[in-house]
């Protein structure tokens, strides 16, 4: 998680509220109490925002990278 905020420049609440929205990738269980992002999510999607993206097209780019996650 902390390596994930400091990635994206926002706080947790502000994290939490995109995953809400549909503007970020759900967690990742990685142990019993713990979740995690791949880096590779937290990279796309910040390059999308980077290169000005709508919502729009991060909400689709996050529906991608979800499914992705079960052809893996």
């Amino acid at each position: 998680m902390p390596a994930t905020l400091k990635a994206r420049g926002i706080g947790r609440t502000q994290h939490y509220a995109d995953i809400a929205a549909g503007l970020f990738t759900k967690p990742v269980k990685i142990g019993r109490r713990m979740s995690g992002w791949p880096d590779s999510e937290v990279a796309a999607l910040n390059q999308a925002r980077i290169a000005g993206k709508s919502d729009a097209d991060i909400k689709a780019l996050v529906r991608r990278l979800e499914l992705a996650r079960g052809a893996e």
